[in-house]
């Protein structure tokens, strides 16, 4: 059984639908927390919005919804501090985590040249985040990526291609899980830890396999640079 298993997507560009789609499928395959790499940056706002609303029934959002949502997002946040595990029963946590207002907390995203976020000093363009003991650089374009990216980090995540690839240069992978809008397919990934190893596979919207799953075998006598 994977240790842990990331669910990525990008290049939505305001097909919620294929958004809606691609989590669901990627979360029955156990995903537990995601990357959105852009392409239209703000989807990830909208598809919780429009989540919230259908969970809602279509009806309008009300007073008491507002204390409802107050009083689950306190408590999640109340809870973080011990292990969510230890914390809630399995079933409290299960409806915690469906829940649209939560959902949010497991994502990881980066912006698009083409967005207003992407000029906005107080959001990283990239993101680094640890898989295990990889360390594993997050980005939309990447044409963006330095050469302190490039020396830090084995595992680069990236968007903005039109199909699912594992590329090795050298020590270092480069993966993408292809777009959810703008291409002959739509298509999302999935990464998987198992021990120490690294595990990248991609999937159609209809769950169909179109890149099987592939090690990632990393040098880690890699060394990290600091500044």
């Amino acid at each position: 059984m994977s240790q842990d298993v990331i669910g990525i997507l990008s290049d939505s560009h305001g097909d919620l639908a294929a958004f809606d789609a691609a989590y669901e499928l990627l979360r029955a395959k156990g995903a537990q927390r995601f990357i959105f790499l852009g392409g239209r940056y703000t989807d990830l706002d909208e598809w919780i919005l429009d989540r919230r609303e259908r969970s809602r029934g279509g009806r309008e959002y009300s007073g008491a919804d507002f204390i409802q949502d107050v009083a689950r997002w306190l408590a999640v946040t109340e809870q973080k501090p011990r292990p969510r595990s230890l914390s809630l029963g399995d079933e409290a946590l299960k409806e915690l985590e469906e829940d649209p207002l939560l959902v949010r907390e497991h994502f990881l995203r980066t912006p698009e040249r083409d967005s207003l976020q992407y000029r906005d000093p107080s959001i990283p363009r990239k993101m680094l985040d640890m898989v295990g003991d990889t360390l594993c650089c997050l980005v939309h374009d990447k044409n963006d990526l330095s050469r302190d990216d490039l020396v830090n980090a084995l595992v680069f995540i990236h968007g903005k291609d039109s199909e699912p690839k594992l590329v090795q240069i050298g020590p270092r992978y480069f993966l993408t899980p292809g777009r959810l809008a703008g291409a002959a397919e739509q298509t999302c990934a999935l990464l998987e830890r198992e021990d120490r190893n690294l595990r990248f596979s991609a999937f159609r919207l209809d769950g169909s396999v179109i890149l099987q799953p592939q090690m990632l075998l990393l040098d880690r006598r890699s060394k990290l640079t600091i500044k």
